[in-house]
């Protein structure tokens, strides 16, 4: 039954974590974003020609790859890509493609990883907003564009706020995480637009190259 929440009067639709997968009507697909570190590091792997195992991802991001898991274990058996800022054009380059093969209307759910807190509350991510932004703002001009408040409100967010991501990252709760951490350099690609061309793909729990 439509609920207020699952966005199903919209083709573009936009909600946060494992229960958003849940929430938003079945799509056909959906789009992970969790730029620090999980969707930024499968985008950077893919494009370097390597795959990368979901279960072994898992023991390292409690969130993007737990919402994959749970996108990619939905009975109608979606497309799922992994989307970050680095590679945003590209994914929606991708659901045009699958558009175009589909002949039809392609509903997509880009769902925001967002930050998993003690206790297991999810926090609101500013970097997985920008990222989740960045795949609907590039779906815009590809004429995928009838998109949720939510969708257009994070669209809107990247716009304004492009030019500034690598400072929205590196201050951001999650980028100050990092700090002095090794992986911190990861931050600093993360905040990299549209560097790379590869669009990750789910298939029987591993990510690969379309």
């Amino acid at each position: 039954m439509s609920t207020p929440f699952d966005q199903s009067a919209y083709q573009v639709r936009l909600d946060w974590g494992v229960d958003g997968v849940a929430r938003l009507a079945p799509a056909d697909v959906y789009v992970v974003v969790d730029v620090i570190r999980f969707s930024s590091n499968v985008a950077a792997a893919v494009a370097a020609g390597g795959r990368v195992v979901l279960a072994d991802a898992a023991a390292h991001s409690v969130n993007g790859a737990a919402v994959a898991r749970a996108a990619g274990e939905l009975a109608h058996r979606p497309l799922v890509l992994a989307a970050a800022l680095r590679n945003a054009s590209a994914v929606a380059a991708a659901v045009k493609a699958e558009q175009e093969r589909r002949g039809a209307r392609t509903s997509v759910a880009v769902i925001a990883g967002g930050e998993l807190a003690p206790g297991g509350t999810l926090r609101f991510a500013v970097e997985d907003l920008l990222g989740a932004g960045a795949v609907v703002d590039a779906l815009t001009p590809l004429g995928i564009d009838h998109s949720s408040p939510e969708a257009v409100a994070a669209a809107e967010s990247f716009a304004s706020l492009r030019r500034a991501a690598k400072h929205l990252l590196t201050a951001s709760g999650s980028g100050r995480e990092l700090e002095g951490d090794a992986r911190h350099g990861e931050v600093l690609a993360a905040a990299r637009v549209d560097d790379l061309d590869a669009v990750p793909v789910l298939r029987d729990g591993v990510f690969a190259a379309l």
